[in-house]
């Protein structure tokens, strides 16, 4: 950086240059002066190149200091999407646990609602065959009050009096033929004797 712009440290501490004798000899004014041009030369050079170097740096700092901003805001950001994870993974095992146990639920609902089914068929047969016997009972005793209604109806009871009447009387006189028959082989049987 110094050597491209002709300023070298060494004239610096070179200022008094020595003779052939190795004795120090005394630097002209020229020389002076023409030292004092090149360090004032390499005074401004130094200075610019630390204002260069400054602005630099404070550049590099500056950004130094976005990107640590910006590492805290990821990290941030971060952390709250991997608390974001692990609620949704809760969520997620919640929600499978309740989808087991709604299945489970599921499951004894059905078979509940199969054994209802089946009792409610076998009610349903029993509620048949006891209609169905109710059925015929009652038919049966429609036909035994028609069969009643026909024969003790009001209409025909002075015909049933007589026909029980005519009943009476020919059993009576059959009694009255059967009692003499008997009593005719009585006496026979008493002649024999």
């Amino acid at each position: 950086m110094s050597e491209t712009t002709g300023f070298n440290i060494g004239d610096l501490i070179n200022v008094i240059p020595l003779n052939e004798g190795g004795d120090m000899q005394e630097p002209k004014v020229e020389q002076l002066m023409g030292k004092l041009r090149r360090l004032q030369q390499g005074k401004r050079i130094l200075e610019e190149e630390i204002k260069e170097v400054k602005g630099v740096s404070d550049s590099l700092q500056k950004e130094l200091a976005s990107l640590q901003t910006e590492v805290y805001q990821l990290e941030g950001f971060l952390q709250e999407k991997a608390e974001t994870c692990r609620k949704l993974q809760f969520q997620c095992a919640e929600c499978e646990q309740d989808s087991v146990r709604q299945l489970n639920q599921n499951q004894k609902s059905e078979e509940l609602l199969e054994q209802y089914r089946c009792e409610i068929q076998e009610f349903k047969l029993k509620h048949r065959k006891q209609r169905m016997k109710f059925e015929n009972q009652l038919l049966q005793l429609i036909e035994q009050h028609k069969n009643l209604h026909s024969v003790f109806s009001p209409e025909r009871l002075p015909d049933e009096i007589k026909s029980a009447e005519n009943t009476i009387s020919q059993l009576l006189a059959a009694e009255q033929m059967k009692l003499a028959q008997l009593h005719g082989l009585q006496e026979e049987l008493e002649e024999m004797e």
